[in-house]
């Protein structure tokens, strides 16, 4: 199924091609594409810790405040969640239940919206310990 929708305010479109799965129970979009000229946001891997630096052992708990940090950080520079072309997302001891979790988290955010096109990635651990969840992100926003 070929979807595209384009948010408001932003110059991304969010494309899911057939001959593709329809990756929208997941979570993500297959392609992104920015038309340019306009804003790069690079939001650094963000982890589940609060800003006191403590972390959950829970792990939807972590993925949870990282996504919260993601905002933070995009909100830094005058970005959203919905100019997000690109997430990177690292994760410790990864399962089909972890992957549940965060798919749907990612969808409780975005809403109606098709979520940006994402990369998980399984990894052993990750730069604290008792870190589970590492999400980086890739803004554009208009000129």
């Amino acid at each position: 199924m070929s979807s595209r929708i384009t948010p408001a305010l932003s110059s991304l479109a969010f494309i899911n091609p057939p001959g593709l799965y329809d990756p929208r129970p997941n979570g993500y979009s297959h392609v992104a594409v920015a038309d340019t000229p306009a804003r790069l946001v690079f939001a650094a891997g963000q982890g589940g810790e609060n800003a006191r630096g403590e972390l959950s052992p829970d792990f939807l708990a972590q993925v949870r405040q990282a996504l919260d940090n993601v905002q933070t950080a995009l909100q830094a520079a005058g970005a959203t969640l919905f100019d997000v072309a690109k997430l990177t997302v690292l994760v410790v001891d990864h399962s089909q239940e972890r992957l549940a979790l965060f798919s749907n988290e990612i969808k409780s955010r975005w809403g109606i919206h098709l979520a940006p096109a994402c990369t998980l990635i399984p990894v052993p651990r990750l730069a604290l310990d008792g870190m589970l969840v590492e999400i980086e992100a890739t803004a554009l926003l208009p000129l």
